[in-house]
């Protein structure tokens, strides 16, 4: 059965929600106008500096004035609509469902189980900052409605292309190769000046039954895990996890722009203001900024907040969103399903304990979610966990976090164990004074920064040491790899006996530079379903 699209009980509801928020919004617009008046990113600076432009102190001085006037004037509208919107909030389902109509449910599903008994699946993960402009600026991003709609073109320009790969037999051979790049069309590749060029999404039929033989920007393997540095999105990416999409208006450009690829679409994800009561400790602002687009219908969808958020992340419902896709049918037309869950930790340095907590939490709302939803006469194909931890593998800071039971259950490509990254492995956490530097402000110019290692510590991150010692990092021999802190991990216990997964490739992601201050991460999963039965 379908998920409602609206996350209302009643179309009453749902009015006066409306209602209450139009109310809102110019109080909220004026103040958020107010702040980024007065706070500009680097790149403004830069810019202001090459224009020899004088004229922005007059700019803050008189723009300060008219935005606060303005919001002293929609105050009282603000506070009659909060009237009406909070009380809603206790009836209010934790996100909206969209849903594209395809033109037959076969164009929804995965007819390789059904065909050949085996398939392939793409997940990618990316933290976005797609908060109200003038807090996005605090993180030196600005301009958010025009990222969040850079962002979805280029997410849809990458995974409409064809999945072609090279290999590269050496991991010593770090040439940039992209000659994918000349299947796409030509645009500026510089956050500002990118022009609307969005090609003709493929629907997922013709996604699978493409050949995926070829490129994606040469592709290495190290012990047991093919992976590469790719200037695109990876092609034919099933289900997108994407963090801090707090702004709601960003959001719906989001959708805008995904939904002819992914039909299936959970936004707003979160609770507001004490709902449900007692059960977050604070009044939430935000919702969680998750957001989840996927090719294939959502049979279920759970959404539950951490209670015990601290400071600045106490504003927002950060938590766990928990979803089972329908995926098609195998040989003995028996339903396969997917388990797909995002999360987003506490973030504050030095704060483990709380992220301990939330692991916790983490691990036992997928038990209970699959423990109601997995029914008897399914096959599981996969269960994918991946969102923005908050936490390393090569920090001291974290080591609590690094030895969570979590990871005994889940399994991270990139992790050689507790504390230890594999060798390959790039962080993806980036420097936000340094993002609109010239090496890393184009998705090819990051790529060749990445792959390198005397330029990846300019630009990432560096690990956490430990409270009153010192940090020694790397350790004799091993390579600088920085924070990663996007994860995406996948559990083979809780899939269908009769399944057999191998990873296929890794992804790290520089489409986005100059967009955000994270990497985005991808992984593609090859599943076979034994034909013959073990039950």
């Amino acid at each position: 059965m379908a998920l409602p699209a609206s996350p209302f009980p009643n179309g009453c509801a749902a009015g006066i929600h409306a209602v209450g928020w139009v109310l809102i919004l110019p109080c909220f617009w004026f103040l958020d106008r107010l702040i980024a008046v007065c706070k500009s990113t680097t790149l403004e600076r830069t810019q202001r500096l090459e224009q020899e432009c004088y004229l922005h102190p007059l700019k803050v001085f008189f723009g300060s004035i008219t935005f606060f006037i303005l919001f002293l004037l929609t105050t009282p509208f603000a506070f009659l609509g909060f009237l009406l919107w909070a009380p809603l909030q206790a009836c209010r389902r934790p996100f909206y469902y969209h849903r594209e109509t395809p033109a037959s449910l076969e164009q929804e599903t995965h007819r390789g189980f059904e065909l050949t008994g085996k398939a392939s699946f793409g997940f990618a993960s990316a933290n976005l900052c797609l908060l109200p402009d003038s807090l996005a600026r605090f993180n030196n991003l600005g301009d958010t409605q025009r990222r969040a709609a850079v962002i979805g073109e280029r997410i849809v320009q990458g995974v409409c292309r064809p999945h072609i790969r090279i290999f590269v037999d050496s991991p010593s051979s770090c040439g940039t190769l992209s000659p994918s790049n000349s299947m796409l069309p030509t645009s500026s590749s510089t956050y500002g000046a990118t022009d609307r060029q969005p090609p003709t999404p493929q629907g997922p039929e013709s996604h699978r039954s493409a050949p995926r033989a070829l490129l994606s920007q040469g592709l290495r393997q190290q012990d047991d895990v093919p992976w590469e540095v790719s200037s695109l999105f990876p092609a034919n990416v099933d289900i997108l996890c994407l963090e801090e999409v707090f702004d709601k208006r960003a959001a719906q450009k989001l959708t805008d722009e995904l939904k002819p690829v992914f039909g299936h679409i959970l936004y707003d994800v979160g609770v507001y203001a004490c709902q449900p009561p007692c059960a977050c400790n604070s009044f939430k602002f935000f919702n969680s900024g998750l957001f989840v687009a996927s090719r294939f219908p959502v049979l279920e969808a759970e959404y539950n907040c951490f209670p015990n958020s601290r400071g600045e992340d106490a504003l927002a419902a950060k938590g766990l969103l928990c979803t089972k896709l329908l995926i098609g049918h195998n040989q003995k037309q028996k339903k396969v399903v997917g388990f797909f869950n995002c999360t987003h930790l506490h973030a504050p340095e030095g704060e483990g304990e709380i992220r301990c907590e939330q692991l916790n939490m983490v691990t036992k709302w997928i038990g209970d979610f699959q423990s109601v939803h997995r029914q008897h006469d399914e096959e599981v194909a996969f269960d994918v966990l991946c969102g923005d931890f908050n936490f390393d593998n090569c920090s001291p800071d974290d080591n609590l976090e690094q030895n969570h039971c979590l990871f005994s259950e889940y399994r991270d490509p990139c992790r050689a164990g507790p504390g230890k990254e594999k060798p390959w492995v790039i962080g993806t956490l980036l420097e936000q004074p340094t993002l609109y530097d010239e090496d890393i402000n184009t998705p090819e110019g990051l790529q060749r920064t990445l792959e390198s290692e005397d330029l990846r510590k300019q630009y990432v991150s560096p690990p956490v040491p430990a409270a009153g010692l010192p940090l020694v990092y790397p350790e004799n021999g091993q390579p600088w790899i920085g924070r990663r802190i996007d994860y995406i991990l996948y559990r083979e216990s809780s899939v269908s006996s009769r399944c057999r997964t191998e990873i296929e490739e890794m992804t790290f992601i520089t489409h986005l530079a100059g967009l955000t201050d994270h990497i985005p991460v991808g992984l593609r999963l090859n599943i076979v379903m034994d034909s013959v039965s073990n039950e």
